[in-house]
């Protein structure tokens, strides 16, 4: 997908004398002492029809389709936001987030949007490197300067999901819990089985970007608009990796907080 002329025209408003951020402001003040330059703010969007999978009752699995479809939609958001950074001639974006939305919009119950957005930035000369794929993170300022004191830059940002159907109870097994303190088993091994697999593909994705580690992992989950037995779990963090040549400059100091 193309950038329409209205994108190309919001861009080159950034490539001139105007760069617009999500950054706070001190999140800008420390990024600005790193050298990191914003140059403008990037997005992609997709709206996206997500299909339906059958399970039956009696069976815990994961619905594959649907797991490719949240997977798909989201890397098509993130592509098209890539993409505006490239014309913006960035090197990164940061405070990267991925939002889905769309029901207030009015769209039919089938339909979501998922959006990527972040601020893109240049690095310094320094540690440039033409024609190489915007990095992606989503880490805050904040973080992002502590991971550059301490010798680290970001890769990418990876993530893993898995859409899981857990199965239903049979009519007897539900009459013997009933009033009973008892393990739901069907309950902890699919939900436990579903996240096993969500953060062993966001680790294989920082593998395949060349991450050594991923830091600021969170894991979570949703129901959407499915049957109340079927869950998503997303496993998203920042894949990292030592830079060569790096001394960790960071640091210890005592911060007394005075608030309440």
């Amino acid at each position: 997908m193309s950038l329409s002329q209205e994108t190309s025209a919001r861009l080159d408003e950034n490539k001139k004398d105007l760069f617009s951020s999500d950054l706070s402001v001190s999140e800008f003040l420390l990024l600005e002492e790193l050298g990191y330059e914003p140059i403008g703010l990037a997005m992609g969007t997709s709206v996206y029809h997500v299909g339906f999978q059958y399970a039956r009752w009696r069976d815990s699995l994961e619905l594959t389709v649907l797991t490719q479809a949240m997977y798909s939609a989201r890397h098509l958001a993130m592509n098209r936001m890539i993409e505006e950074a490239r014309y913006l001639g960035a090197d990164g974006i940061v405070g990267m987030r991925l939002d889905i939305g769309g029901q207030h919009l009015g769209l039919e119950s089938s339909l979501s949007e998922f959006i990527a957005v972040g601020t893109a930035v240049r690095l310094p000369k320094g540690e440039r490197h033409p024609g190489r794929e915007p990095f992606t993170s989503d880490l805050s300022g904040q973080d992002l300067y502590r991971l550059h004191r301490a010798g680290y830059r970001p890769v990418s940002l990876v993530m893993g999901s898995c859409v899981y159907h857990v199965a239903h109870q049979g009519m007897m097994q539900s009459f013997r819990n009933m009033g009973q303190n008892v393990e739901m088993a069907n309950y902890t091994q699919g939900l436990y089985h579903a996240r096993h697999l969500a953060m062993t593909r966001m680790q294989q994705e920082a593998k395949r970007a060349g991450a050594t580690g991923v830091v600021g992992v969170t894991v979570s989950e949703s129901s959407r608009n499915w049957d109340n037995h079927v869950f998503e779990f997303l496993a998203i963090g920042t894949g990292v990796r030592k830079a060569e040549g790096t001394a960790p400059e960071l640091q210890t100091s005592l911060t007394l907080s005075l608030n309440d």
